[in-house]
């Protein structure tokens, strides 16, 4: 099936919708590529993406995710770990990990993040404000599908937990699609490419594992109460 053949609203809202079930599953799991930007990344973020993936059938997908710079010592630990053997320890086409990651794949939840990893080419790059116009963190809160048509859906207004089904916030999701609202995907997307190829103003963009290697990450406030 092709977005355009989805019944999609123009707006989800969580008193009457489920977000997941609706919107999310049925886009990713007919599109070929997965753009999104968040606050910030988790293991249990990331793990959220296996609602759709579990029953994609096209393993060509790829995945591209913008986020924020903060992170707890725990995830940032396994994330760094699960990309940098990503990135340097392929053979192939599949993911051979060294000892330090292969403790991690004990956990059910890395095992299907790693899998994502692999089969989707899942990259993901930190955005840090560098200017003073900018106090705090990246928060934009976008995402786009596109499928094999080159049709787009691209939607806005979402947390790091609206497609989390154990912990979900009261929000909604305003939706835009090329067929009915060309301006406004195009612009969407024209904003996420800017960010992917570091041409927008007041961030800077990084490579996950550059900007982990280079001490540009820091740790969230939850972690530093937590000690």
């Amino acid at each position: 099936m092709a977005l355009r053949d989805l019944s999609l609203k123009q707006e989800y809202r969580s008193d009457r919708d489920d977000v997941v079930s609706e919107f999310f599953i049925p886009c990713l799991t007919n599109s070929i590529q997965y753009d999104r930007t968040i606050e910030f990344i988790s293991v249990k973020s990331l793990s959220t993406l296996t609602f759709g993936l579990e029953n994609i059938e096209n393993h060509h997908a790829k995945i591209r995710l913008v986020s924020g710079h903060r992170f707890t010592t725990s995830d940032l630990d396994a994330i760094v770990k699960l990309f940098d053997g990503h990135n340097n320890g392929r053979l192939n086409g599949r993911l051979y990990l060294d000892k330090k990651i292969g403790t991690l794949i004990q956990d059910s939840k890395i095992r299907r993040l790693k899998k994502i990893i692999d089969d989707f080419k899942l990259e993901v790059k930190v955005a840090i404000p560098n200017s003073e116009y900018v106090d705090g963190v990246f928060e934009e809160r976008m995402g786009i599908f596109r499928d094999a048509n080159d049709d787009v859906v691209a939607f806005s207004g979402t947390s790091n937990v609206t497609f989390d089904a154990e912990n979900r916030n009261f929000e909604s999701v305003d939706v835009f699609t090329s067929w009915d609202d060309k301006t406004r995907v195009e612009n969407k997307i024209k904003n996420f490419e800017n960010l992917w190829t570091n041409k927008t103003n007041y961030v800077q963009i990084y490579d996950l594992i550059y900007a982990e290697k280079k001490n540009l990450l820091k740790y969230t406030t939850e972690w530093a109460v937590s000690t």
